[in-house]
């Protein structure tokens, strides 16, 4: 048999293990050689000085954890052994070992006493586990014999010489001389012919002065890779549930309409299993498409088979056989060919002792009506008659086309099967042993492949339509890799169409978006850019409307324009994240049926309707109220309503005008403030910028269509929708005392401040519920894609915790923190806001978000639970009045957000934190982090000089400055002024109405 094996056409080292690698940047099958390269590289290499490593493929070895081997003082070569029961090394090499750890001896299949002899006091062995260490010295010594004959006859070299090759063992060869118990003459005398005696002489004279000494592995487990079915199905179904960086399972790589048919102790690697196929304890199947219903009894090994074969397998009871499909090259013609053996057959054993199919041979030509002139030449003797020399399996026939019915037979299952046997003799067959050299590796590495993406196109379905939190960017990264980014695509297009779920086509069209991403192989330019170029703009018109099959339809086409290079495929990628960002915001939308609004009297015409909100600090949870994250995941986060310096510092307020026509003010700070921006619309066009964040007056004018004051578009006139529904236009001022990009959530509360005034000066009034929504519903119009955390913090008095499930409709829910007496009065105490004197660039922060949570990048699911466990713990802190407790939510808050949006911390913001640490519980950057306001909770109280004087003392902070802020228990308020105009900031000047 020679290293030939029997269970995998790829070799051991190429063997598929029922494995999958959580980590990897990329998704591929785990064969035997990664995991062995996985755990030679993180764990026994580390730490280890200069050298050569040398490691056998033919085994299966897991190390547990990092063994740490002990370096200090080595010289020479060294072997690694594992811990093995005299009963396994019967058949395996130990070592035999002096108490200084040096090896004596390497004793193979000894006999119970040489095995006695190298046992330790726990009775375990030192297995021989295939893999050696040679110093930077032994590793030139080695290298340099490989040009003295006859080693040189061991490389090419030597053989273009005209030398006949050598063949040497790792082991018996080149480390056993250097092991203490060997003499020159007993090594060199016991190597066989001339040659081999020859060239163990030179490696005497090389390598005997290294010593050899041994590393023991203490919870690792080695299994050598036998020609037993028996040993191969147990190592494939008895391996540890991790090893490192590998995380093994019992599907993997596979699809499986129904998993609970296979039995806990079964193993299904890289296949796609349709319909109701049952597989039990102890039975594995590898690189099978098979379609149910199916039952596949214990003790069986199943690879190779596809589609077609299924119908054959039907009502065949398999239980304890190999039933493999090879992938066989004749010379220039590839076919398909089947073996069946049993599991406990040997190959190599002659034909009066052994089994077929589990049966003496005599019993199975019986069965079948097989004659032994079948399988064996007449002048085959009979010691060389077995399993691997018999010719049982049909390659080709005259007439027919051959298949799995052809072998399945052989199992005698029929009562006279002279149909079957007449066809079997007439075909042409060949032993194992023929068939090995004819296997076709590259069709069959071509077929796992294929198979792979197969299932892969299955798990993009079942991932996005059963909304699972797995990330496919791995599995993109492999089909554009290996060229089946084209099925990727269609998979995608096909489950965004279908899916008649805004929320599952938004994901969808974001993977697309991944894979077009990874196709630019990172040039092209940013992903994130805009995205509103006129040859996408039918398809996203087809999505406005609603039309989410279509829509998708049409930036499938126009996609094909924009293959051919990379600039042109990370603008489209833009594009289709354009595209989702509208079914987002579709998704978010369905929070509208939570708005309610009533009717109230019109105030009187020039009459100003004022409403003045506080600022929000967010203490824990940001981000998970984020879209599409707040509905996919579900979100919590813990605000507090605050006033800074004293006032609250954001405010609105409307009042209806004769003429018929909008008049947008924005003033500077305070209600009284200097003009900043005067905007008159008087025709409806004068709106339809209102979904450009940029554009003046956007924000208004989203309120004006979302409140319904004026219906957009519309074929009635701005002027005659106004004189109809109200006698007039309206004229609105807005201020904030806060710097743009501050982190306290301003532009929300304005949004909330705007609509409450707009709609009661309207005659209308909405809840505070209804107003958190519909500001939500404004801000996807608007097209800035918040979240509902500012609002909740500013419109809603005190502190809170808002709370989302993962659920559409989207609706937030708001609960009071009632915190102990005087608690309050103490976070007032002890809360200080200081502005960094930093402008937040948030331009692409929200998008890189958003993408790396559709990506359902490990790391960002993980952090978005532990975003929402960390609100509710910090709700707890504050109902217990823990300072301390909550100062260690904000600082988790801050690595949460940290790794949340990468990169929101700037080089200043980091020094002026750690210049406050040891003066605070816990410190954060409001908001989304990347300057704005820093909110520091002090260990002692009232500490703004203290503070003051730190930060003027630490070198590189720039301009900053320091703010008190307390909790606004109040709360915001709408009120009607009459036509006289007075700043109603702060706090004790409100009239509620």
């Amino acid at each position: 048999m020679g290293r030939d094996f029997s269970f995998d056409d790829c070799g051991r080292a190429f063997t598929c293990l029922p494995a999958e690698e959580p980590g990897a940047a990329a998704e591929a099958l785990v064969c035997n050689l990664d995991s062995l390269l996985g755990t030679m590289t993180h764990r026994l290499c580390v730490g280890s000085p200069p050298g050569v490593w040398v490691c056998s493929t033919d085994m299966l070895l897991t190390v547990p954890s990092t063994p740490g081997i002990n370096w200090d003082g080595f010289q020479g070569v060294r072997v690694i052994e594992v811990p093995g029961s005299p009963a396994y090394a019967r058949n395996h090499g130990v070592y035999l070992t002096n108490e200084q750890g040096l090896v004596r001896d390497i004793i193979y299949k000894g006999t119970e006493a040489q095995i006695q002899q190298c046992a330790g006091p726990d009775g375990t062995v030192p297995l021989v586990c295939g893999i050696v260490f040679f110093s930077s010295d032994a590793a030139e010594q080695l290298l340099a014999t490989h040009v003295i004959p006859p080693l040189d006859a061991c490389t090419y070299m030597g053989l273009d010489s005209g030398a006949p090759p050598i063949q040497l063992s790792l082991f018996f060869d080149i480390v056993l001389c250097m092991a203490g118990g060997m003499t020159e003459e007993g090594f060199v005398k016991s190597g066989g012919d001339v040659s081999v005696r020859s060239a163990r002489s030179v490696l005497w004279t090389a390598l005997r002065g290294f010593p050899l000494s041994v590393a023991c592995i203490p919870n690792a487990s080695y299994d050598y890779m036998t020609s037993s079915a028996s040993d191969h199905i147990r190592s494939l179904t008895h391996l540890p549930s991790s090893a490192g960086h590998l995380h093994f399972c019992k599907t993997a790589h596979s699809h499986v309409d129904q998993p609970c048919l296979l039995e806990d102790g079964s193993s299904v690697t890289n296949c796609l299993l349709e319909g109701a196929v049952q597989l039990a304890a102890g039975s594995v199947i590898q690189h099978c498409h098979l379609q149910g219903p199916l039952v596949i009894g214990s003790g069986c090994l199943l690879s190779g088979l596809d589609v077609g074969s299924s119908a054959a397998l039907r009502g065949c009871p398999l239980r304890d056989v190999v039933l493999q499909g090879h992938h066989v090259r004749l010379r220039d013609l590839p076919c398909r060919v089947f073996t069946l053996t049993g599991r406990l057959d040997d190959w190599q054993s002659p034909v009066e002792k052994a089994t077929y199919l589990n049966m003496p041979w005599a019993e199975f030509f019986q069965r079948t009506g097989v004659r032994e002139g079948d399988l064996w030449d007449a002048e085959t003797p009979r010691r060389s008659r077995c399993l691997l020399s018999a010719r049982l399996f049909p390659v080709l026939h005259a007439r027919e086309a051959l298949g799995l019915q052809d072998v399945l037979w052989l199992l005698g299952l029929a009562m006279v099967p002279t149909e079957q046997l007449a066809r079997w003799r007439t075909a042409w067959r060949m032993s194992w042993q023929e068939l090995l050299p004819c296997l076709d590796t590259e069709a069959e590495l071509g077929a796992r492949q294929a198979l792979f993406f197969l299932q892969g196109q299955h798990k993009v379905r079942r991932v996005l339509l059963g909304r699972q939190d797995s990330s496919l960017l791995p599995l993109a990264r492999s089909a554009v890799h290996e060229g089946y980014h084209k099925a990727m695509l269609d998979t995608l297009d096909e489950v965004a169409s279908m899916a008649g779920d805004a929320g599952i086509a938004a994901r969808a069209l974001a993977c697309i978006a991944e894979v077009l991403g990874c196709m630019a192989q990172g040039e092209g330019g940013l992903r994130s850019g805009p995205a509103a170029n006129r040859e996408w703009a039918s398809a996203f018109g087809r999505l406005e409307s609603g039309d989410i099959a279509g829509g998708v339809q049409e930036l499938a086409a126009e996609r094909q324009k924009w293959m051919s290079r990379p600039a042109l495929l990370v603008r489209a990628a833009r594009h289709y994240e354009g595209a989702e960002q509208i079914l987002v915001r579709q998704a978010v939308m369905s929070s509208c049926q939570f708005i309610t609004v009533e009717q109230v009297e019109l105030p009187p015409l020039g009459h100003w309707v004022q409403a003045v909100c506080p600022a929000r600090l967010d203490l824990s949870g940001g981000w998970s109220d984020t879209p599409p994250i707040t509905y996919e995941h579900g979100g919590a986060v813990v605000d507090v309503a605050v006033l800074v310096d004293g006032c609250r510092p954001v405010g609105a307020r409307v009042r209806r005008i004769a003429q018929p026509e909008l008049r947008l003010v924005t003033l500077s700070g305070t209600p009284q403030g200097k003009v900043v921006a005067d905007l008159v619309c008087g025709e409806l066009e004068h709106l339809q910028d209102y979904c450009q964040p940029h554009a003046p007056g956007a924000l208004l004018k989203a309120a004006f269509i979302c409140t319904q004051i004026v219906q957009f578009p519309s074929q009635t006139p701005l002027h005659d929708q106004l004189m109809e529904n109200f006698g007039g236009g309206f004229e609105v001022h807005t201020w904030s005392k806060l710097p743009h990009g501050s982190g306290l959530g301003t532009s929300s509360i304005l949004a909330g401040a705007v609509m409450a005034s707009l709609y009661r000066a309207a005659g209308k009034a909405a809840s505070t519920e209804s107003l958190i929504h519909a500001v939500l519903h404004l801000e996807q119009r608007l097209t800035t894609g918040g979240g509902w955390q500012d609002q909740v913090g500013g419109l809603i008095p005190g502190i809170k915790i808002g709370r989302s499930k993962a659920q559409l409709p989207l609706r937030v829910e708001v609960e009071q923190i009632s915190v102990p007496d005087g608690f309050t009065q103490t976070l007032n105490d002890h809360l200080l806001l200081v502005y960094t004197g930093k402008t937040r660039l948030a331009r692409n922060l929200l998008q890189d978000v958003v993408r790396n949570w559709y990506a359902r990048l490990p790391s960002i699911v993980q952090n978005a639970d532990a975003l929402v466990s960390n609100a509710e713990e910090c709700a707890q802190a504050l109902r217990q009045g823990d300072l301390m407790l909550l100062g260690r939510c904000l600082e988790c808050y801050w690595q949460q957000k940290k790794c949340m949006a990468p990169g929101c911390e700037p080089l200043a913001v980091g020094r002026m934190m750690d210049a406050l640490r040891p003066h605070a519980h816990g410190q954060c950057l409001a908001g989304a982090g990347g300057g704005g306001f820093l909110y520091i909770l002090t260990k002692a109280p009232r500490q703004k000089e203290a503070l003051q004087q730190i930060l003027a003392n630490t070198e590189g902070l720039g301009n900053f400055s320091i703010h008190s802020i307390e909790v606004d228990t109040g709360g915001f308020s709408v009120e009607v002024l009459g036509c006289d105009t007075k700043d109603s900031a702060h706090p004790g000047g409100d009239r509620a109405v």
